[in-house]
């Protein structure tokens, strides 16, 4: 790309670069290349295509006219054949769990038996109800623009996709007697990016360890909650792994020192190495182990194999049985 058609779809400005503080994360960018901000559309267009798969997933339910009534009546009746199922049925305010099956949720059985790996997909684009919709469009928002806005819509939908597509496949190797839908795993893949960022350009910022922390905290407490009944939590670790990882391999910077020399002609350029040594490592470390998870998973999954067969414990990373409530079917 040209430095006129970058600094056209930036708005950027040319400007001396500074070091980035670490405890907003929304830092300045430190080398001239990548000065000024992206223009922020590809997070908008994902909102806004959940919203419309999700009004067309209502829309095809048709609760008034396709609902057994063993449940009860339809919720939100004057909302037509977007009205949705009984609380009882779906407490989310959503549609049923047949019309999802039917849309593309994440059911190992087809996956596996009917060779539909399309559905490794298409349940990130499935939402179970208007409290699901919300509150991961919520998060894609806080999480979403900030990162576009500093590394541009391709390496974000890369990251969104593959963390997405990452969190499905780990949860079809762990949960196969229920189907699962939404796009948390591609949510957990931004922020596991955010963290390994922090960590490939430690040097660039200021406060890092503050919002390194913080990053650690928020992760924490959503796979906490993650052990609930109802949770696809190896979604979420699918998808923070797969993000982690991208995020060494797609969201490395230049060093700090490195881009000030851009203002100081070519020999003093010569003195510093674009990147860090520790950068190439992880980097290189971390597409290898990306590489070998996704074929490893895959072949694993499409073999028919149980996650729970080689970790007999794991089923505890995504519901704990408590005297409130049990993880069976």
């Amino acid at each position: 790309m040209s430095s006129s058609n970058r600094d056209l779809e930036r708005g950027a400005e040319k400007k001396r670069p500074q070091k980035a503080d670490g405890g907003h994360y929304a830092a300045a960018t430190t080398y001239v290349e990548e000065d000024g901000e992206w223009t922020t559309w590809l997070i908008p267009a994902f909102i806004f295509a959940n919203v419309v798969v999700f009004v067309s997933v209502m829309y095809i339910n048709d609760c008034p006219e396709k609902s057994s009534r063993v449940y009860g009546s339809c919720v939100a009746k004057f909302l037509g054949r977007i009205s949705f199922q009984p609380l009882k049925e779906n407490p989310l305010f959503g549609p049923s769990s047949s019309t999802l099956d039917r849309m593309g949720a994440l059911d190992w059985n087809k996956i596996v038996h009917q060779k539909q790996g399309w559905r490794l997909i298409t349940c990130m684009w499935l939402h179970a109800g208007v409290v699901h919709l919300f509150v991961n469009m919520l998060c894609l928002a806080f999480i979403g623009f900030r990162l576009e806005q500093q590394f541009g819509f391709v390496r974000v939908a890369t990251i969104y996709l593959l963390s997405g597509f990452g969190g499905s496949i780990l949860s079809s190797l762990f949960i196969q007697n229920r189907i699962s839908v939404g796009a948390s795993g591609a949510l957990f893949g931004l922020v596991g990016a955010m963290v390994s960022e922090l960590i490939t350009n430690w040097t660039i910022y200021s406060n890092k360890a503050a919002a390194l922390f913080m990053l650690v905290i928020i992760i924490v407490l959503n796979l906490g909650l993650g052990v609930l009944p109802h949770v696809d939590n190896f979604a979420h670790i699918g998808g923070l792994l797969t993000g982690f990882l991208l995020g060494f391999i797609l969201l490395i910077r230049p060093q700090f020192g490195w881009a000030d020399q851009q203002y100081h002609g070519a020999k003093a350029r010569a003195k510093k190495s674009k990147h860090k040594a520790y950068q190439y490592v992880l980097w290189l470390l971390a597409l290898v182990l990306l590489i070998i998870g996704i074929i490893v998973g895959l072949v694993m999954l499409f073999k028919g194999e149980s996650g729970n067969d080689h970790c007999s414990w794991c089923h505890y990373l995504s519901c704990v049985p408590t005297s409130k409530w049990h993880c069976g079917n």
